[in-house]
């Protein structure tokens, strides 16, 4: 048993962009916090690139909690006005697939532009954004421990006790490890899972450079197939047969000064192993050269800091909360970069974290029950997400596999994004904290939409077409068809923004196409859809917005 009083309500292990967002919601709800790090600021890190449920579960957190200083990480042109001008802007996902010793067919090509009707989206320069939300925790009160390496963690019933490498002891209420793969919670209670449960491999390099070309000047492409928009202002995916480059500029908006582009590659190491005797600069430049055009984007740039060459990227647990714990994010477990899912999910399980904190602290009561959902939601999107990845890898192989996978992970960000948005409309409306706990009341937890059956099934037949797929069972035109006949037969695609429409490739939701994608959704026989159409519609008249007419029967 403890038998000093504890100096911190609560300890946060990790300063980075989960540790700080906690810490600053916690202070500022009157919580003594306490931000440790081996580390300081500004620091590279990477996770660059926004999502619309990231913004979305980032405006939530602000918004319930009144930390208005969250509202600057949403929209690029407030970062680089308010923040720093380092951040670039994300308008669209963009893929394009390769061969070795090939010119990429503009025809195998995708985009997914973002509606500014729904979110905004940026890239973020780290270093920046993390040292910002740093000073923000550290304005609402979190004491700070930087540069301070725990040795040691005890648990007792009342309370938890850490030991620096230098003696220092800190003594608190509950921990919260953020700190990512070199957890010492996870160290200390044994509960990595070795290996990994999860179905993907990948490894990684990675870094920062100047001098990137855009992509949409190092291909001739004819005007039919050319993207909406450009590709350089977006998140630019290349893939190749279990594998896949980013670029991710932070000059592509007009208030940026930043030269940097943050690149790195992601491949399966069961195909490529990590060559002996060989740097990351090296191996990253042989591989760029098998694909022309990637080489031709590369032409001239440089590296502004050492490359970063990893084993297998993925890494899981067996528990994330325990009494007086919590593994969280980052800390729990990571699957690939891919879809950019990373810090979404981290802000997802914010959201679901503080209200537990909070109720124990006031209740005097950590018994663990209380964090159960937490617990499901971590390993959720962990296990959704590799599903998603696994099968992305999979079908990287075979072009119309993967523009099959790339329509489902695609049909379901938009009503996904929604319900979130909703649930933030009534929160402004009646400050009623109830709205958000129905959101956890999902039949799916981690997926991200997950009161959704009829995707979800669409979800699990992907996964069986791309096994059997994988295991040669069936050609990847067989999978593909499954796949696509099931995005056909489901009530839960919307065929208006072409996700049923193989022939469309780049997907660009305007306003009067979301607002046809409300009416949809508003007379759709599933509910989870109905609801999404309806609050929104009547957001949309609400605000001025022009009429919109909703039939009972509601298909269009």
């Amino acid at each position: 048993m403890s038998t000093e009083k504890p100096d911190h309500d609560v300890v946060i292990l990790g300063s980075g962009i989960a540790g700080s967002t906690l810490g600053a919601v916690l202070a500022r709800n009157g919580v003594k916090v306490l931000l440790a790090d081996a580390g300081t600021h500004p620091r590279f890190a990477v996770g660059e690139s926004m999502i619309p449920q990231l913004v979305a579960w980032l405006q939530v957190l602000a918004e319930r909690y009144d930390v208005p200083e969250f509202e600057a990480l949403t929209d690029a042109t407030t970062m680089n006005e308010s923040v720093s001008n380092t951040f670039g802007s994300k308008r669209h996902f963009g893929f394009m697939l390769h061969r070795p010793g090939q010119e990429p067919d503009p025809d195998e090509a995708h985009q997914f532009v973002i509606p500014d009707a729904l979110s905004s989206a940026s890239h973020l320069f780290r270093q920046d954004s993390d040292a910002y939300l740093f000073r923000v925790a550290v304005g609402h009160g979190c004491a700070t421990r930087q540069q301070w390496r725990v040795e040691n963690i005890d648990l007792y019933d009342d309370g938890v006790t850490l030991t620096g490498t230098d003696g220092h002891v800190v003594r608190a209420r509950y921990l919260v490890d953020a700190s990512g793969f070199r957890s010492p919670l996870a160290d200390r209670l044994g509960l990595r899972e070795e290996p990994a449960r999860f179905q993907h491999h990948s490894r990684s390099l990675f870094t920062h450079m100047v001098g990137v070309r855009p992509f949409d000047d190092v291909v001739n492409v004819p005007e039919k197939s050319r993207p909406p928009v450009r590709w350089h202002e977006g998140t630019m995916h290349h893939l190749f047969d279990r594998g896949w480059f980013w670029i991710i500029p932070f000059d592509n908006h007009e208030l940026s000064r930043n030269p940097l582009c943050s690149v790195g590659v992601t491949l399966d190491p069961r195909i490529y192993p990590k060559p002996e005797g060989v740097t990351a600069e090296q191996e990253f430049a042989q591989l760029v050269h098998q694909f022309p055009a990637v080489a031709r984007q590369f032409e001239g740039a440089r590296k502004v800091r050492e490359w970063v060459s990893t084993g297998r990227l993925q890494y899981s647990s067996h528990r994330t909360v325990g009494k007086r714990w919590c593994l969280m994010s980052h800390a729990a477990g990571f699957l690939d970069p891919l879809y950019s899912r990373g810090m979404s999910n981290t802000f997802e399980i914010i959201h679901a974290l503080v209200p537990r904190i909070l109720g124990a602290l006031a209740d005097d009561d950590f018994d663990e029950e209380r964090f159960r959902h937490v617990e499901e939601l971590e390993q959720g999107l962990l296990d959704y997400n590799d599903t998603l990845v696994n099968c992305s890898f999979i079908a990287f192989s075979h072009f119309r596999l993967w523009d099959a996978v790339f329509r489902v992970w695609g049909s379901g960000n938009t009503p996904g994004t929604l319900r979130i948005n909703n649930a933030l409309r009534h929160f402004r409306a009646n400050r009623d904290p109830a709205v958000f706990d129905a959101l956890e009341k999902a039949p799916h937890t981690g997926l991200w939409w997950p009161d959704s059956d009829a995707f979800k099934t669409v979800l699990d037949g992907m996964a069986e077409a791309c096994r059997r797929y994988e295991a040669k069972l069936i050609d990847g035109d067989t999978a593909a068809d499954i796949i696509l006949t099931l995005i056909q037969e489901s009530d839960s695609v919307y065929p208006g923004f072409g996700w049923k429409d193989v022939n469309q490739r780049f997907v660009q939701p305007d306003r009067p196409q979301m607002r046809d994608f409300l009416e949809w959704a508003a007379g759709s026989p599933l509910p989870e859809l109905s609801t999404i159409g309806r609050e929104s519609l009547q957001a949309l008249r609400a605000a001025g917005a022009a009429p919109v007419s909703v039939s009972p029967e509601g298909s269009r």
